[in-house]
């Protein structure tokens, strides 16, 4: 049975269907190489961004300005690009940038709620469909004699939009539910990656502070 026989036999429901699960696959692709993309480095550009930054600010700022393409080079970049101020003024640099970071990684999600909402209900009211078109046809008279035949598949052909719903809600949930959970690891990479690059800003702006007294002292005497 191909594509276009299959679905025809399962009703008008079946063209809705079709574009709903043509979107989760769209979404679900273009989120799997998304995902790909910047995984595989990330943890490269985290430890050479960390060790950089506990000696060479400048550095690590040029480091994570390369990794701009990536979610996690610009989630670092934001705060290393301010010129030197307060500590709390660069907790909420990271702060921000975590925040429009992490809503870019939930892109595409909730299109797939939205499917997986949708698939079953529209699969359903395709099979109350043909049924009503099947059950129809049924007079008292035909029950037990051969013109019952056509019913029975017509009842069976109805359920395959039933099938179909089910089958695009299951699987826009599975992948939902996967990216979701590389979400989940994003922000608590985020959480641990900025609470050590705030306490290195904070070391770093006390060494500095105590040398630029060192520096007023010597000047004085």
């Amino acid at each position: 049975m191909d594509i276009l026989e299959l679905l025809k036999k399962g009703g008008p429901a079946m063209w809705p269907l079709l574009a709903l699960s043509i979107l989760s696959l769209s979404v679900i692709f273009e989120r799997l190489w998304f995902w790909l993309h910047i995984l595989n480095q990330e943890r490269a550009i985290v430890d050479s961004v960390l060790e950089a930054a506990r000696d060479h600010w400048d550095i690590a700022r040029d480091i994570a300005n390369l990794a701009k393409d990536k979610p996690i080079g610009r989630f670092l970049y934001a705060p290393l690009n301010l010129s030197p101020s307060d500590p709390e003024t660069f907790r909420l640099a990271l702060e921000s940038s975590a925040e429009d970071e992490l809503a870019g990684m939930r892109k595409g999600e909730k299109l797939l709620e939205a499917v997986i909402a949708l698939s079953p209900l529209l699969g359903l009211l395709g099979t109350v469909l043909g049924l009503i078109t099947s059950l129809r046809s049924i007079r008292i008279g035909d029950l037990g004699t051969e013109a019952v035949v056509g019913v029975n598949t017509g009842i069976g052909e109805s359920l395959i939009s039933t099938a179909a719903g089910l089958i695009i809600a299951i699987t826009s949930l599975a992948f939902c539910r996967l990216f979701q959970s590389f979400v989940f690891k994003q922000v608590k990479l985020f959480h641990k990656v900025g609470n050590e690059l705030e306490l290195t800003y904070r070391q770093y702006t006390l060494k500095h502070q105590e040398f630029e007294g060192a520096s007023n002292c010597e000047v004085g005497s």
